[in-house]
């Protein structure tokens, strides 16, 4: 099972505080050297002759391996050459018209840092070139380049840091390349550690239950278990503070010079838009996950959004999830926590799902406002819980819910209470005011 620990480090002294930007610019420019000539090459600018895999890499390993050391620069160009062959993957499948996997025109891999705001300061570090030591002086050591280790004040020729926090996978078989990594936001290094966790380490589903998910961005997730439970994850409130983001950003760029797109205050408040959505991610499926697992659910399907935007309603809505949500990010960190307890995830098609009647079964004449449903027949209903029940009736019961019954619950609910009839309870999830979920049973 493949997992990672993400944590902070921090030098022991300034000059094991220089030797690490060092390290990490050296690597930054090596990958930018290394995508420029690439990058040349792919749009045919004169002076570049072969294609993209013709660059001369091997000198350009060469000029780096005083800072970084042989084993770091070569990994350095293993990684871009990762991010080529990926971004050629996406682009063959974006032009394949069967392929609906890449709904958005790739683009070639990155620089890092830009001339006017410098270079940012991000590395990678292989696998058996550093040494993790987990405990009450957790650290790490790594190794770097001749240059570099008579500069730093840690024993032996390796560059040692301390680890800050506790890992969230500390006993692993395998350990993978090491990213660093500078965060302008809080002025803090940081480490992303990919590890090979045991399978014994993985739950077992309690029973053989399914459940249905509808993602979206007014509501996050709405969730229908077979034991007949329901969830409704809301985003209102975390969607509005990612558009005032975006907001502020575009008032930003409209101030900016001729010829600039960027600065280091707009980049600043996409990380931070980015790291909201991200933490909002980890902590509804964490929750949600908990709570499937406890209800015996081994299943969970997804409605996928392919037939949906080619076919669908409302493109407003639609962009909101994909550029808000991130709707195949967050299937992925869905299915990734899913692993741990034992849950499989599948995607499957909700074209019309949330206008079609469940009581009747029509599609042309029911009326969908913000998040209700309506119908001739006299149906009315939450649309996006009830998409799911009457999608897959032989994933989820055709049992149904009045809007009534999924009500907006109070900040102030009590984690583990209910509401006054006792028809409803209430959590929050993460931090306040990230995400709210209303449970129903």
């Amino acid at each position: 099972m493949k997992r990672t620990n993400t944590f902070a480090v921090r030098p022991l002294t300034d000059d094991d505080e220089q030797v690490l930007r060092d390290l990490l610019d050296a690597s930054a420019a090596l990958w930018n050297e290394i995508n420029y000539q690439r990058l040349m090459r792919y749009n045919d600018e004169d002076g570049f002759e072969g294609d993209v895999w013709d660059a001369d890499t091997g000198r350009l390993e060469g000029k780096y391996k005083g800072v970084l050391g042989a084993s770091t620069a070569q990994t350095v160009r293993r990684a871009n050459t990762e991010a080529w062959r990926s971004f050629f993957k996406n682009k063959k499948a974006y032009h394949d018209e069967s392929n609906t996997s890449v709904t958005e025109h790739p683009e070639p891999p990155g620089f890092r840092g830009n001339k006017d705001d410098g270079r940012i300061l991000k590395g990678v570090v292989r696998k058996d070139a550093y040494t993790v030591e987990w405990g009450d002086r957790s650290r790490l050591e790594m190794v770097v380049g001749k240059q570099l280790r008579d500069r730093h004040n840690s024993p032996k020729s390796r560059l040692r840091l301390e680890i800050v926090g506790d890992p969230n996978w500390p006993d692993y078989e395998d350990q993978g390349r090491l990213e660093l990594w500078y965060d302008e936001t809080d002025s803090t290094f940081r480490a992303s550690q990919p590890v090979t966790v045991s399978d014994d380490a993985r739950d077992t589903p309690l029973a053989s239950e399914t459940a249905a998910l509808d993602i979206g961005a007014n509501n996050l997730v709405a969730c229908t278990t077979t034991t007949g439970e329901q969830y409704l994850y809301e985003g209102r409130e975390l969607f509005d503070r990612f558009r005032e983001t975006t907001r502020e950003i575009a008032r930003l760029q409209s101030k900016l010079e001729e010829g600039r797109y960027s600065s280091k205050r707009i980049r600043r408040l996409y990380r931070k838009r980015t790291r909201r959505r991200d933490h909002a991610q980890e902590a509804l499926c964490r929750d949600l996950l908990e709570r499937l697992y406890a209800e015996g659910v081994d299943t969970v399907y997804i409605g996928g959004l392919t037939d949906v935007l080619e076919t669908h309603w409302s493109v407003r809505v639609n962009a909101k999830t994909h550029n808000f949500w991130a709707f195949k990010q967050f299937t992925e960190r869905l299915a990734c926590t899913a692993e741990e307890y034992g849950i499989s995830v599948e995607v499957r098609s909700e074209a019309w799902t949330s206008q079609e009647c469940p009581q009747c079964g029509g599609t042309d004449r029911t009326t969908r406002h913000q998040d209700t449903l309506t119908c001739p027949c006299g149906f009315e209903g939450h649309a996006d819980l009830t998409a799911f029940a009457r999608r897959d009736a032989s994933c989820v019961p055709t049992r149904t819910f009045g809007s009534r019954d999924v009500r907006n619950v109070p900040e102030t609910a009590d984690r583990t209470g209910s509401q006054a009839d006792g028809t409803a309870r209430a959590v929050r999830v993460g931090r306040p005011h990230l995400v709210g979920v209303t449970t129903l049973s």
